[in-house]
C-alpha cells in the first residue's frame, strides 16, 4: 500500500497545494500553502508537479510512518528532521523504507514545514484543490493520529539541483500603498514603514496581527463598505494594528487595507513566528 500513516501531527497539519484561485465570487478563498516557495521546492526535490499536494506541519511536532520505500522532502522553517532516531539533511530528497519513521522537531528558526512524497498526497480533489481551508472547512480536515494518507502519481521530472534560500536574520517585508491608503494620515503611512512591527500569538493561516508601539490612524472615519480582500493585505481594524492577510483570508472585508505585501515576500511572512520583530519597505 502507497500510504503514510501519521502518529504525532503536531500542533496542526493540514493537507496543502497550490490552492483553488477563481472562486471568490461565490465567497470561496484562494487557500493552498500559506509558504508556497518552501511547498514548490519540496515538490520538485522529490521530482512532483508543483501542484501535488504536501503536508504543512505548522511548529514541527509530525510523526509519520511510512508504508512503503517513499521518496521524501522536508523544506521551509528549521527542524530538526530524523528517521528512525537518525538525522537527516533538510532541502534534500530522502528515501524512507516500508516501516520505518520520520519525525521532526519544533522550529529553530521559522513556523511552517512542508514534507513531500513522490507522487503527492492523494486526497479528494475539490473545486480544483486538495488544500484545506481552516476558515472556510472546505477541503480534509486537519490531520489527527491515526490517519493513513493514500500516495499519488502526481509526478514529474528530476531535477538537476534545488536551490532552498538561506533565512535572513532580519525580516523585512515589501508593500506597496494601496488601495486605501488614503483613507490614512501621512504620518501613518511614515508610521508603517518607519517602526518596526511585533508579531502577535493572534496568528494563524488565516493573518497575521501585528503591534507596534505607535497605532496607524485614519484621516477618513466613514464606514467603509465590504471589498474583496488579496493575498498579503494590511488590513488596519480600528485599534490601528493591522492585519496580514494569509492563505486562508477571507475573500472580502470591511476595513481598510493601507498596502498589500508583495507576492514574492509572502511566503516569508508565513514563516513569521509570534515575538518576532518585522519592518515593511515600501516599493510602490
Amino acid at each position: 500500500m502507497k500510504a503514510l500513516t501519521i502518529l504525532q501531527p503536531g500542533p496542526l497539519c493540514t493537507v496543502q497545494d497550490r490552492g483553488r484561485p477563481g472562486y471568490a465570487s461565490i465567497g470561496v478563498g484562494h487557500s493552498g500553502a500559506a509558504d508556497r516557495l518552501s511547498h514548490d521546492a519540496a515538490n520538485r526535490l522529490v521530482g512532483n508537479d508543483s501542484g501535488a499536494a504536501t503536508l504543512e506541519v505548522t511548529f514541527g511536532g509530525l510523526t509519520l510512518r511510512a508504508e512503503f520505500d517513499a521518496v521524501v522532502a522536508v523544506t521551509g522553517a528549521q527542524v530538526i528532521c530524523r528517521v528512525d532516531g537518525t538525522e537527516q539533511g533538510l532541502n534534500s530528497t530522502l528515501v524512507i523504507r516500508a516501516g520505518q519513521e520520520l519525525e521532526l522537531s519544533t522550529p529553530t528558526w521559522g513556523l511552517r514545514s512542508y514534507l513531500a512524497v513522490r507522487g503527492g498526497i492523494d486526497m479528494p480533489v475539490i473545486l480544483g484543490s486538495r488544500s484545506t481551508d481552516t476558515m472556510s472547512g472546505i477541503g480534509p480536515a486537519v490531520l489527527s493520529a491515526d490517519t493513513v494518507l493514500s500516495v499519488g502519481n502526481d509526478k514529474a521530472g528530476w531535477p538537476a539541483a534545488e536551490f532552498i534560500p538561506a533565512p535572513a536574520s532580519t525580516q523585512t517585508l515589501r508593500i506597496s500603498f494601496g488601495p486605501r491608503a488614503d483613507w490614512f494620515t501621512e504620518h501613518a503611512r511614515s508610521t508603517l514603514v518607519h517602526q518596526p512591527w511585533t508579531v502577535t500569538q493572534d496568528s494563524d493561516r488565516v493573518g497575521i496581527r501585528l503591534d507596534g508601539s505607535e497605532p496607524l490612524t485614519r484621516s477618513v472615519d466613514s464606514e467603509l463598505a465590504s471589498e474583496g480582500m488579496v493575498l498579503g493585505a494590511l488590513q488596519v481594524p480600528p485599534s490601528g494594528q493591522p492585519v496580514l492577510f494569509l492563505a486562508d483570508h477571507p475573500v472580502t472585508g470591511g476595513y481598510p487595507v493601507i498596502a498589500v505585501v508583495t507576492a514574492a515576500d509572502v511566503s516569508a511572512a508565513a514563516q513569521l513566528t509570534p515575538g518576532t520583530q518585522i519592518r515593511f519597505r515600501a516599493i510602490g
